[in-house]
């Protein structure tokens, strides 16, 4: 590994390289692979997510996907501006956890419209000011329906079942991976007639890993390295081949001295008798054994064994 300084670290307020291992793991650098049906499961949720909101609040909601990143857990929820919900989820097929972080701004606006405030832009509530029960109950209640909606997305992926466990208040409390993982990030804007915000779905790549090879198809039903017609081509092309076929009708060890001199007309004993089965040669491979026999003037054979059975392929 080079020597090479790659991050400083400030020490006694000197700037110190970081060197080796550890610079590695501390870069903000990021390499990840791109997953295409990942992006389109979130482009489907602001559909969806749109409707139930309309269904929830009466009121004219407009959804949008600002963007999908890829970032380390623990740089996304350091910065979280406070104060923010944090929603601990499960997904259930895949006994791996999610969050969903919904900021200030869109806290109150769903407790406004759930409360049938007038709507508007309002100033929000001053710093320090704890969410009530009431407040919480019903971003969660908006949370879950999220993450109904973003299975629903899932659906033409995998079957899963998103279910949140608990809201939190501090992001250290929604720790549900090591700060230096990396977790695939969708960000969402909400807006309901004047009042709303922003609210992220998290998803550790450690979580997304029973479906990558599904997210890393550009489109849906790919199958990667496979193409099916090619496939039944090629297997159809393949039993109208044809193919020479070996009957050895019998072995025997002999010295070298015999075989030079062999002559028109002399004669080789074998020790098969005409009802013993012989082996079938195809290119030099055994294919098992059969007896041979006449059939409509011509020469045949029966097979005897069974060939996957009789011998290997």
């Amino acid at each position: 590994m080079s020597d090479d300084p790659i991050r400083l670290a400030a020490v006694d307020g000197e700037a110190v390289p970081r060197k080796g291992l550890k610079a590695v793991l501390e870069s903000n650098v990021i390499n990840h692979e791109r997953l295409p049906m990942l992006e389109v499961v979130c482009e489907r949720m602001v559909r969806i997510f749109a409707t139930s909101m309309r269904n929830l609040t009466s009121d004219a909601i407009e959804v949008n996907l600002e963007r999908i990143t890829s970032v380390r857990f623990g740089d996304f929820m350091d910065n979280i501006a406070l104060p923010a919900m944090f929603g601990v989820f499960q997904v259930k097929p895949w006994e791996s956890y999610g969050v969903v972080t919904v900021d200030a701004g869109l806290i109150y606006g769903i407790v406004d419209a759930l409360l049938g405030g007038r709507g508007g832009t309002r100033s929000l509530p001053p710093e320090g000011r704890t969410f009530t029960t009431i407040e919480s109950s019903l971003v969660s209640r908006v949370v879950q329906m999220a993450l109904d909606d973003f299975a629903s997305a899932f659906e033409e992926i995998a079957p899963v079942a998103m279910g949140l466990e608990r809201m939190e208040l501090s992001p250290r409390f929604a720790a549900i991976a090591e700060p230096s993982n990396v977790a695939a990030v969708a960000t969402y804007s909400v807006n309901m007639e004047g009042r709303g915000g922003v609210f992220s779905v998290l998803l550790p790549y450690a979580t997304l890993e029973p479906v990558r090879e599904k997210l890393l198809q550009r489109f849906m039903g790919e199958k990667a390295g496979r193409d099916r017609i090619w496939a039944d081509h090629m297997a159809s092309e393949l039993y109208n081949t044809q193919v020479v076929v070996d009957v050895v009708l019998g072995e025997k060890m002999m010295p070298l001295r015999d075989v030079r001199g062999l002559k028109v007309g002399d004669t080789i004993s074998l020790s098969n008798s005409p009802d013993d089965a012989l082996q079938v040669h195809c290119g030099g491979v055994p294919l098992g054994r059969a007896h041979i026999g006449q059939r409509s003037s011509n020469i045949a054979i029966r097979m005897a064994t069974d060939i996957a059975k009789g011998y290997p392929k």
